[in-house]
C-alpha cells in the first residue's frame, strides 16, 4: 500500500515539517554531488550509528563523550542511504507531519520529533549492540510522527495506490488501520530480523519500532491544542 494523501487539511503552513525535508534533501544532494565515494564513507562513519563503535573505553574527555557517544545517536536521522530510501521518508513525513504539526504547534512538534528519532536510536543501538553496520536514515523520527498522526486522527482516511499486478486500485483506508496493519508488519519483520545472524535485511525494523513506540507514549505530553473531538 502506497499512500498518496491524507483526508485533512493543515490549518497552517507546516513550516517545520518543510524545514526537516528540505535540510535532509539538501545533506543528501551534498553527498550525492560534492561527496566522492570514499568521502560519502567516511561522512556515514563520523555521523550514522554504528553501534559496535560507541563504546565508553573510547571516551577520555567530555568533548569525545559528545562526540562519539551522544551524536550518532541525533545526527544518524538526517542520513540517508538512497534516492528511494530519501523519498519514501519524505514523503511519509509530507503526509502525516504537517497535522502532528498543527496540534502540537512548531516548537513541540520539532522536539517531538527529535525525542522519537532519539528513542529509534536507542532501541536499535541495545538489539543491534555488536553490530558493525551504520544505522541512518529518518524513518525512526517519522515512525513516531506517525504513532501520533493514528491517534490524533483516528477518523482520518488515507488514500492508498494497491497494485493489483498490472491494475492500479486507489483506496480510501481508515488511518487507524493503515498505520496499524504497517507497525504490525513492522513488529514481525523485526522480530524475525533478531533470527539473524546479523541484521541481513538492511533495514532498522527496531528503530522503526521503537520512534513508534516512543510516539505512541509521548504523544499526549507534546499535543497542546486542547480539543476535546478529533477532526475528521
Amino acid at each position: 500500500m502506497i499512500p498518496l494523501r491524507d483526508t485533512i487539511p493543515s490549518r497552517s503552513f507546516p513550516i517545520v515539517t518543510w524545514l526537516l525535508i528540505i535540510t535532509n534533501a539538501l545533506i543528501f544532494l551534498f553527498d550525492v554531488f560534492m561527496l566522492d565515494s570514499r568521502q560519502a564513507e567516511l561522512m556515514i562513519a563520523k555521523y550514522g550509528l554504528i553501534p559496535d563503535s560507541i563504546r565508553l573505553s573510547s571516551v577520555s574527555n567530555l568533548h569525545d563523550l559528545r562526540v562519539i557517544i551522544f551524536r550518532p545517536f541525533f545526527t544518524n536521522m538526517f542520513l540517508h542511504g538512497g534516492w528511494l530510501h530519501l523519498i519514501s521518508n519524505m514523503w511519509i513525513l509530507f503526509i502525516f507531519g504537517d497535522n502532528v504539526e498543527d496540534r502540537m504547534g512548531k516548537v513541540r512538534y520539532f522536539l517531538f520529533y527529535l525525542v522519537c528519532g532519539l528513542i529509534a536510536s536507542l532501541t536499535h543501538f541495545i538489539l543491534h549492540r555488536n553490530s558493525p553496520v551504520p544505522a541512518i536514515g529518518a524513518s525512526g523520527a517519522i515512525s513516531g510522527i506517525m504513532a501520533a498522526y493514528m491517534f490524533m486522527f483516528p477518523k482520518s482516511t488515507i488514500v492508498s495506490l494497491v497494485p493489483i499486478i498490472i491494475i492500479p486500485l486507489f483506496l480510501p483506508i481508515p488511518a487507524i488501520i493503515y498505520i496499524g496493519l504497517w507497525f504490525i508488519g513492522q513488529l514481525w519483520s523485526g522480530t524475525t530480523s533478531l533470527m539473524l545472524s546479523d541484521n541481513a535485511t538492511g533495514i532498522a525494523f527496531w528503530a522503526h519500532i521503537g520512534g513508534f513506540i516512543g510516539g505512541l507514549l509521548l504523544y499526549r505530553f507534546f499535543d497542546t491544542s486542547g480539543r476535546k473531538v478529533y477532526y475528521q
